[in-house]
């Protein structure tokens, strides 16, 4: 890939990286260290890409990948405090930053799920491509991890009542 093709796709695509990566580690540390190693791999990348989607695609299957990848070393198991975490990430409201943390509570695969289909509007057939799932576990996935997340949201907006 030349540098006039890397560049405009790496400012691009640094943040989606970024937040998948952030929703799988739970780190900002180890979410800037797979944006490092997914802009390396894709300025090592040989052919350029057919069109934007295609470039879309893979960027975001390598980051998936890196992820599942850096969760098999025991030390990248440990994940930070949810609230240094919160803190990392800025939020313009008080609600924004819970459902962000409730969110960011919920089991990795339902999380995953959520951010793809909300934050990065995907299909549920291109995430089960993704994920290498079968469409029907993404569904289950999303209508878990809603209802999940409207409990988890009733229950703390009632205490604050």
């Amino acid at each position: 890939m030349t540098q006039a093709e890397f560049i405009p796709l790496a400012e691009r695509y640094k943040d989606t990286v970024y937040r998948i990566a952030l929703n799988y580690y739970g780190s900002p540390y180890d979410a800037d260290d797979t944006v490092q190693d997914v802009m390396l791999k894709l300025f090592q990348r040989e052919e350029s890409f057919a069109n934007e989607n295609h470039a879309r695609y893979w960027i975001i299957r390598v980051t998936i990948n890196q992820c599942k990848n850096g969760l098999r070393w025991a030390q990248l198991r440990r994940h930070e405090d949810l609230d240094a975490v919160t803190a990392a990430v800025e939020l313009q409201t008080p609600e924004q930053s819970e459902v962000y943390r409730q969110v960011m509570s919920l089991p990795e695969r339902y999380r995953t799920a959520l951010y793809l289909f909300y934050y990065e509007e995907l299909t549920v057939n291109e995430i089960a491509a993704l994920l290498q799932v079968k469409p029907s576990a993404v569904t289950t996935r999303l209508s878990r991890a809603r209802q999940k997340l409207k409990t988890k949201l009733t229950e703390v907006w009632n205490d604050e009542e």
